[in-house]
């Protein structure tokens, strides 16, 4: 094989194979959107827009129990706003679990406990939530949440 048909091989193979994604580790990618969302969490509850800017997908929406839609973008304003001052806003603990749907696509679900002062008005609730994240060239990226109605305390964690 001259150098040229072995050069010429060798790159078409390069190509090949960064054309091909690296399969990531299904643990890893457990863990990893685990701790996205535990900071997502952390985010909304320091009313920090900037960092969940960092998680949210730019077409990011959110569909309510009652069946209203904010978007990602709406989510943050609330934030820089301060609409909720936040006591808690937090997974209970063992309740989340991520499952992964393909190589690109990961829910979270997990009750969520949020507890301050929204317009004045005292606020005390805890909902099930499913987020989903998909993988993206800057990593994974929380793209489309639901939250249900609330659920009385004592028997919300009945629901995992």
């Amino acid at each position: 094989m001259t150098p040229h048909l072995l050069l010429s091989a060798f790159g078409a193979a390069a190509l090949v194979l960064a054309a091909v994604p690296a399969f990531a580790n299904p643990e890893a990618d457990r863990r990893a959107v685990a701790d996205l969302d535990t900071a997502y969490q952390a985010a909304v509850a320091r009313n920090d827009a900037e960092a969940m800017g960092r998680i949210l997908h730019k077409e990011m929406i959110l569909v309510t129990g009652n069946g209203r839609v904010a978007t990602g973008e709406q989510l943050m304003e609330m934030a820089r706003t301060q609409e909720i001052v936040y006591e808690r806003q937090v997974e209970e603990p063992g309740t989340q679990t991520v499952r992964l749907w393909g190589r690109d696509t990961a829910t979270v679900t997990a009750l969520l406990w949020i507890k301050g002062v929204r317009k004045g008005q005292a606020i005390d609730r805890h909902l099930w939530f499913t987020d989903t994240y998909v993988r993206t060239p800057k990593g994974w990226r929380y793209a489309f949440g639901q939250v249900g109605m609330d659920v009385p305390a004592p028997a919300a964690s009945k629901g995992k």
